[in-house]
């Protein structure tokens, strides 16, 4: 497969249609005013699974064969939830590999769209070996949740709809994690408006994109428990696409704290009324903290998914502690802004 072209993002567009929703792109007034920069909000967490990985699943799934054995995927699980969906639409046999670190609710919510779930070892790179062996063993065609064509153009889409409704758009914040997202979103973008400053936001520890393209090519991290689950594990040491097309197109990369995600999810609840899981956050979060400098307006960013843990989520909005793992992020009551 050769890496994914901004052609390939809008026939993408043209596969998924009919089988996701066009989120809406909406102003986030109240964060907007405590902000001081309007600020956009595109609604992902919309989506039939809750999440924005539909979009790169659909597409991947959608072209193959009809009498292909069935699909496997890697997962922390918005992409296991999202490729068991879209197997399903299909008639197709999914199994998804995880590993221990996935919450709770994730695993039950995609056995409960019909795939199998295996839970192997700590990390993606042990649940990625369980895929590899059914691909080998059973013939599953695999479907990985970042590194592949199909997945990035897909996720690509959400930039063409944003910048449909809004060319105004001045500054882009995603989510960064393996990349998937980021690497479609901004080649889109960037091809689109090149003038558009796109930056790429993670949590600061266990953040692989980041020191990836710090260190000038693929690394390992390790990989901790934090607020903004969906944004773990590595991006793989034989990274084929995303890493190349994030270094190409993300003009900077930002971390944030926990505490930093903490807050910025307190913030889009009492605000906006929004459920999202941490991940969703990271670039508020990054503007609540005034990490990026001075900001063109219209800033937008996507609200990638909704599948939060509720138990975590009702402490962190009640402002209770948090403990994940060796660091303990102390909570505290929102104020209003």
């Amino acid at each position: 497969m050769t890496s994914p072209s901004f052609n390939d993002i809008e026939q993408a567009q043209a596969t998924i249609a009919g089988h996701v929703l066009r989120t809406p792109l909406v102003e986030a007034t109240a964060l907007s005013r405590i902000l001081g920069t309007e600020t956009l909000l595109k609604l992902e967490s919309l989506q039939p699974i809750g999440a924005f990985k539909l979009r790169g699943a659909v597409n991947a799934i959608m072209q193959l064969p009809s009498d292909s054995a069935g699909v496997t995927c890697c997962s922390t699980g918005n992409h296991g939830r999202a490729v068991a969906h879209a197997a399903k639409a299909r008639g197709m046999r999914a199994v998804v590999c995880m590993s221990a670190l996935v919450p709770k609710t994730k695993v039950e919510g995609i056995r409960a769209l019909g795939a199998e779930v295996r839970i192997v070892g700590n990390s993606q790179d042990d649940a990625q070996e369980e895929a590899a062996r059914l691909v080998a063993d059973e013939g599953l065609v695999d479907i990985p949740p970042f590194d592949h064509p199909q997945i990035i153009a897909g996720q690509g889409t959400i930039t063409l709809e944003m910048l449909e409704d809004r060319p105004d758009i001045e500054t882009l914040l995603i989510p960064l994690s393996g990349g998937g997202l980021a690497a479609g979103m901004s080649l889109a973008a960037k091809h689109i408006k090149p003038s558009i400053r796109v930056v790429g936001i993670s949590m600061d520890r266990g953040a692989a994109m980041h020191e990836s393209i710090l260190a000038g090519g693929p690394v390992t991290v390790t990989e901790v428990a934090s607020l903004a689950d969906s944004l773990g594990g590595g991006i793989g040491l034989q990274n084929r696409y995303s890493f190349d097309l994030c270094r190409a197109f993300l003009d900077d990369t930002v971390l944030v704290t926990e505490d930093d995600i903490y807050r910025a999810m307190q913030a889009l609840f009492f605000e906006e009324r929004i459920v999202a899981e941490g991940a969703c956050v990271v670039g508020i979060a990054a503007m609540m903290a005034g990490k990026l400098g001075n900001l063109e307006s219209p800033v937008a960013t996507v609200i990638t998914g909704r599948n939060v843990d509720m138990g975590v989520f009702t402490r962190i909005m009640a402002g209770d502690d948090i403990v994940l793992g060796d660091v303990t992020v102390k909570g505290r009551t929102y104020d209003h802004g």
